[in-house]
């Protein structure tokens, strides 16, 4: 596993190893989408990551899609996640926050009763969302205007001021698995026409416009990017996701990101193709690939150039020390999948440590 084990200049952060953590959905927060104790306790448990990346974060009021997810617009969220990032930092950690729009996956019950809004008036139709009346089917959203895509771009840049103050080392903006920003760049999801719709140039304008806005609050170096151009979760499709990979990795070198994050499959497999040799041969940054990465895998990957780094999710949520665990080469806990988006420490801050009696450490 040595090259898994060598460091990575990521932007303005040294990383000292290549694995990172992927975001995780874990619906903990408080009400009020506020960042708690328990949230904290769970990160610094993964502190020894390579980089922690969050799980998807509101950037705006009324726009929940997972019910208990945390949000980063209000003061009470700010100070919330800042005592998250002073304890992971403490814990000579680095953590990136991820920036999220949820589009059409949000549903009234979450949101006062308000329609979701999508690129288009298409629903999602292959899957239900939980909510405190238990689980209901996604409804149909309504399309957004053009003169109203300014508000949202104005909504992410407001969202990575207030990640700064928060203390985090950068951001990620979550282009991916069928929210917003993903919604406008496929075009399974976006039948608009105009400057938003039709050609691969129009639905990526508005990840574009994003990505410059947090580009003026961070430098572009500590600005991230996550893209599933094969995944069908979400009622996600795209004609020709290879050629949008394509498309996309050459026109992000534009932006001296941190780095471009792929997730390389489908959970659903109805699509199939190779995006990362294109995205690999194309985009100039560090390329962190992500989904069903052994650690084997992973180290070959590095060591031939696939990618920079891996992004690992279900084994980072059930393995705190996860990086320890793979030097080592000792075994992992399995995930509980029951207790993924369930309240309280149960399946969240109590998966077991490695015992470190043997002496094996970072």
């Amino acid at each position: 596993m040595a090259s898994l084990f060598t460091s990575l200049q990521l932007g303005a952060l040294i990383l000292p190893h290549r694995i990172v953590m992927a975001p995780l959905t874990r619906c903990r927060a408080d009400d009020g989408h506020i960042p708690n104790d328990l949230m904290a306790q769970y990160y610094v448990q993964r502190a020894s990551a390579g980089l922690i990346i969050t799980e998807a974060t509101m950037v705006m009021e009324g726009h929940s899609a997972f019910w208990r997810e945390p949000g980063i617009y209000s003061q009470q969220q700010i100070s919330g996640w800042r005592k998250i990032t002073d304890a992971v930092h403490a814990a000579d950690g680095r953590i990136f926050l991820q920036l999220w729009h949820g589009g059409r996956a949000c549903h009234p019950l979450l949101n006062r009763g308000a329609q979701p809004v999508a690129p288009s008036a298409i629903a999602i139709t292959n899957d239900e969302v939980h909510t405190p009346e238990g689980k209901k089917p996604y409804v149909v959203p309504r399309a957004l205007r053009d003169d109203e895509l300014p508000t949202i771009v104005s909504g992410f840049q407001k969202a990575a001021e207030n990640a700064k103050t928060a203390g985090f080392d950068g951001i990620e903006i979550h282009g991916a698995n069928g929210y917003l920003l993903d919604e406008f760049l496929r075009d399974g999801s976006n039948t608009r026409t105009g400057r938003y719709g039709g050609t691969v140039e129009n639905r990526a304008r508005l990840m574009l416009e994003v990505l410059e806005a947090v580009s003026a609050v961070w430098e572009s170096h500590c600005v991230g990017l996550r893209i599933s151009p094969l995944n069908s979760y979400n009622s996600m499709l795209d004609s020709h996701p290879v050629e949008l990979s394509l498309w996309l990795a050459k026109r992000l070198n534009d932006l001296n990101l941190a780095y471009l994050h792929v997730m390389r499959g489908d959970f659903f497999q109805q699509q199939r193709g190779d995006i990362m040799t294109p995205i690999r041969q194309n985009y100039k940054g560090v390329l962190i690939g992500n989904m069903g990465y052994s650690a084997s895998e992973a180290d070959l990957a590095i060591k031939t150039g696939q990618v920079d780094a891996v992004a690992f999710g279900t084994s980072f949520l059930a393995n705190p020390d996860l990086p320890v665990r793979i030097k080592a080469g000792a075994a992992l806990n399995e995930p509980d999948a029951a207790t993924f988006y369930t309240p309280g420490p149960g399946g969240y801050v109590d998966y077991p440590a490695l015992n470190l009696d043997k002496g094996c450490s970072l």
